[in-house]
């Protein structure tokens, strides 16, 4: 139903753009603006395309979403434009999509206004202008003021509208986040995503995405703008238990991988020549050959520009700290979890909150070095 009052909107929008509205005697119809429609065929990524969602138990595959046309290049709100919502959101402009934006600081829409995005005041502004949103924020806490704050999302939605979080966020958060949009008529999906700054500017992030499953599609037509994978996981807050599961893999193989290049610089070894033989061997990982911690050993990574930009110690340590709260609710033992949250919440009380969370490197060899 949502996708079908979508769809609706959309059509009547696109029949404003081909007809010529005229008024006796033969006066044009210049009252309201027309905004230029993109590009008639949708962009789908290959991986997201292959990808068939399981059918859910009563068999239904979609449906619903059938009637709204994938080719639609209607307006989409984007909220949330720090180092990874600004490059997406530069990627939907990219595909042709119209955006209409807001952050809670305003010198961050400077640059997405400079490509032709429409930027407001708030999120409330975004829902009364856009039935398509996706939010990229900080944490649970900013989640729930812009969803369901004074001037939130929910205050102006309009029924039918597809509301995509890419937050990480508490998975609880995420279905509270569903309900209250549920109430309101419209829908929520939760959408982490993986591949850091790099994947975001380049289109090519993982998306999880948790939610009803008919929306899917929906769904996709806009992650696929902005990721080359976009999996379905299951219902609300599969998404997010998808992303912590896999941000708390990421910290763990940090910080070896950065345990390890400190021993081998100490043994004598140049760093490049460890890092070539680790990314041969068996030892290869992501941290290793693609975002290798050590300065100087890749270019366009934190680590080569001083830890700036990436993701941040301090949002690493959130959502290890979110893998804790779910283990210890399932009763699952993650030790090496356990411990590489303890080393970010240490490097936050020691100055490193606002860098790369590959700094966990300089952080060793901090210790290393007070302790000689």
């Amino acid at each position: 139903m949502a996708a079908v009052l979508r769809g609706a909107r959309n059509l009547w929008g696109r029949s404003l753009k081909h007809v010529d509205f005229t008024l006796v005697p033969h006066v044009p119809f210049t009252n309201r603006p027309i905004t230029p429609r993109g590009p008639s065929t949708p962009r789908l990524g290959t991986s997201a395309s292959a990808y068939q969602p399981a059918p859910m138990h009563n068999g239904r595959k979609g449906k619903a979403v059938s009637s709204r046309s994938m080719a639609s290049k209607t307006q989409v709100g984007f909220i949330g434009l720090g180092n990874m919502g600004k490059p997406m959101a530069k990627n939907l402009l990219k595909h042709g999509y119209p955006v209409i934006a807001t952050d809670v600081f305003p010198e961050s829409c400077k640059e997405l206004q400079e490509l032709g995005a429409q930027i407001v005041d708030n999120p409330a502004e975004v829902a009364d202008q856009a039935d398509r949103i996706v939010t990229m924020l900080p944490s649970s806490p900013n989640v729930i003021e812009v969803y369901t704050g004074p001037n939130g999302i929910l205050k102006k939605v309009k029924k039918g509208s597809l509301l995509i979080d890419s937050s990480t966020i508490d998975p609880a958060v995420s279905k509270e986040m569903a309900v209250a949009t549920e109430k309101m008529g419209a829908v929520f999906m939760d959408a982490p995503v993986s591949g850091g700054v790099g994947a975001a500017s380049s289109g090519k992030l993982t998306f999880m995405v948790g939610g009803v499953e008919e929306e899917f599609t929906a769904a996709q037509e806009l992650l696929t703008c902005m990721g080359t994978n976009v999996v379905y996981c299951g219902a609300v807050g599969t998404g997010q238990a998808a992303k912590i599961c896999n941000n708390m893999l990421l910290a763990i193989g940090m910080i070896g991988t950065s345990e390890t290049m400190n021993l081998g610089i100490r043994l004598g070894l140049d760093p490049k020549l460890l890092a070539k033989i680790l990314n041969m061997s068996s030892g290869r990982c992501w941290s290793s050959d693609t975002y290798n911690p050590v300065p100087g050993v890749m270019e366009g990574v934190p680590s080569g520009n001083g830890y700036q930009g990436g993701f941040g110690t301090q949002l690493m340590a959130k959502d290890l700290g979110l893998a804790q709260t779910t283990a210890t609710n399932t009763k699952t033992p993650v030790p090496l979890g356990s411990l590489a949250h303890q080393i970010y919440r240490m490097m936050c009380a020691r100055g490193y909150a606002g860098k790369d969370f590959s700094s966990v490197f300089q952080f060793l060899r901090e210790d290393e070095e007070e302790g000689q």
